[in-house]
């Protein structure tokens, strides 16, 4: 697998596989049948999505909960 490192605040990430800058595009993300559209990092070689934790611990895991109470 593909590691994402932080090349520092003002760089902002690269893919460790690839060595290439993580441009901001949508993606689509599927989870129990419904999708969403949202804009994440994404490596442009690989393809390769970086969700970081606050995203996947905050956001993500509210959604998650929404879909769960349907």
């Amino acid at each position: 697998m593909t590691e994402l490192n932080k090349t520092g605040s003002d760089k902002g990430w690269i893919c460790h596989g690839c060595e290439s800058p993580l441009e901001v595009q949508t993606v689509r993300l599927e989870y129990r049948g419904n999708i969403f559209a949202v804009h994440l990092p994404v490596c442009p070689l690989c393809g390769m999505i970086l969700i970081d934790e606050e995203l996947a611990t905050g956001e993500m895991a509210e959604g998650e909960q929404i879909v769960e109470d349907k």
